[in-house]
């Protein structure tokens, strides 16, 4: 995986509450095993029509809001477990989700996929909403060494919570299983000093 750094990014608002997983990415396109494409498909049902056209009331599709992080309303990626749901926000290059509160499993499957889920208060996300509203090229930052995220519109902060091993994970661009093999001289030590009963 990319390694996450500071990111500073315009936003793309979604202020639409109880975001599921089926609406992140529909379950006709989950036949597939490999993570190609499904950015294309984000937010199916919302962004084309019937027909496959783009729909022009869509946020998606509307050229004004762009970046790296994706603002949504509360309660984002209820649902089912699909990691699809993941692959397909960051498929279309979204490397931030920030909500007021998260569903557990999408926010596990977010970080095992590379995308930090960043909750914070509904106060901080409603004037989150605004400024990008009043102003699409408003930027946020977020720092994940300091667990941190600011509107720099306004200037607000807000610290918030990650798991100090997926953290570690983000910072230095590891999957599980690149964690557990940059470790692997500690774990043969360890085999080797252990005694066996049998």
């Amino acid at each position: 995986m990319e390694k996450f750094t500071t990111i500073t990014s315009t936003c793309v608002p979604l202020p639409i509450e109880n975001v599921d997983t089926d609406q992140i990415i529909p379950a006709r396109f989950l036949k597939a095993t490999t993570r190609e494409g499904f950015g294309d498909n984000l937010f199916a049902d919302w962004r084309y029509d019937k027909a496959g056209n783009p729909k022009g009331d869509f946020v998606l599709n509307n050229p004004t809001y762009k970046g790296e992080v994706l603002v949504a309303g509360k309660n984002f990626g209820s649902g089912s477990s699909r990691e699809h749901a993941a692959w397909a926000i960051g498929g279309y290059g979204f490397k931030v989700v920030v909500s007021s509160f998260f569903a557990d499993i999408f926010r596990h499957n977010a970080l095992n996929n590379g995308i930090l889920p960043v909750a914070v208060s509904e106060e901080f996300l409603g004037e989150l909403f605004v400024s990008v509203k009043g102003n699409s090229k408003a930027t946020v930052t977020v720092n994940l060494q300091e667990q941190t995220i600011t509107n720099n519109e306004t200037g607000k902060s807000e610290s918030f919570n990650i798991n100090a091993y997926k953290k570690e994970c983000l910072l230095n661009g590891l999957d599980d299983i690149d964690f557990l093999l940059s470790n692997r001289d500690k774990i043969e030590a360890f085999e080797k000093q252990r005694v066996y009963s049998y």
